[in-house]
């Protein structure tokens, strides 16, 4: 998890409309204060796409869709770790979700 977070840190920047809370057992990052992206303590990278996207997400090599408790989250996927294996792919996939979330009212 802490190695996925780091990455995540290293793209996202010192971007001042970005804070870090700790969610869902792992951390999770927030654009405007509506949840972007975040890590989880199985490595696993948690993605908010909307609901619009979220199954043009899902067919992409790795994803899944976002299930904590037996209730998938609508609008949220899981990327496996194989799925992120270089910055590039990290990248992509922040920025299908930095796309959704920015279009957000703040709260």
């Amino acid at each position: 998890m802490q190695e996925l977070t780091e990455k995540i840190r290293g793209i996202i920047g010192d971007d001042p409309n970005v804070s870090e809370r700790k969610m869902f057992g792992g951390v999770c990052f927030l654009l405007n204060g509506n949840m972007l992206c975040g890590s989880t303590k199985q490595g696993d990278l948690m993605l908010r796409v909307g609901k619009d996207r979220q199954a043009q997400a899902r067919s992409r090599p790795h994803a899944r869709e976002m299930d904590f408790t037996g209730r998938p989250m609508a609008g949220f996927v899981f990327v496996d770790p194989d799925g992120i294996n270089d910055k590039a792919q990290l990248e992509d996939w922040i920025a299908l979700a930095t796309e959704f979330v920015a279009s957000l009212p703040p709260k």
